[in-house]
């Protein structure tokens, strides 16, 4: 396994849509074992495939001592609830604000082999959810903010990036 390249906002592909996973090979499985590892190292609960430069419909995650899982072309096909929580990203690092989310929905995806799967989430895991299926869609989590609160946090990360980048930026935990 390797630990691959984060990309930072605003790098391609971020602010795009990612495309349909068609092939279900030993590569796939190669790189969501990466980018669970990669998640891992940065100590994050979710990593989408644009994150690591991938514009393709995939994330792996893992729920604080819960189960590694990985969706591939997944749909959010349900929501209810609501509820504020504090999220950040590891595409802006450092970077945190309360974000209003559904606290339940209902995906359907495949797994890394191509079988269906659907089922629903509660709290914490469709919050992670959510958020990285956002990244499939070319959204991040700012995007979720008033437009105040939206700037002032884009603005925050214009600021810190180079400095992020360069590695002169404490660790992040983040999604």
């Amino acid at each position: 396994m390797a630990t691959l390249n984060l990309v930072y906002y605003p790098d391609d592909p971020l602010t795009q849509t990612a495309e349909p996973v068609e092939s279900f090979t030993a590569e796939l499985a190669t790189l969501a074992e990466n980018m669970l590892e990669t998640m891992h190292a940065y100590d994050g609960v979710g990593l989408a495939g644009p994150q690591v430069g991938i514009a393709k419909r995939l994330f792996v995650l893992q729920e604080p001592e819960g189960l590694e899982m990985c969706l591939v072309n997944p749909m959010v096909t349900e929501h209810s609830g609501e509820e504020a929580g504090e999220e950040g990203c590891l595409s802006m690092p450092t970077i945190y604000a309360m974000v209003t989310r559904p606290t339940h929905v209902r995906v359907q995806a495949q797994d890394i082999e191509g079988n269906a799967l659907d089922f629903e989430a509660d709290g914490f895991l469709a919050r992670i959810i959510q958020h990285e299926y956002d990244h499939l869609e070319g959204i991040l989590f700012p995007e979720r903010l008033d437009i105040l609160t939206r700037q002032s946090k884009y603005q925050e990360w214009a600021e810190a990036r180079d400095n992020f980048i360069l590695g002169k930026a404490p660790s992040n935990h983040a999604t």
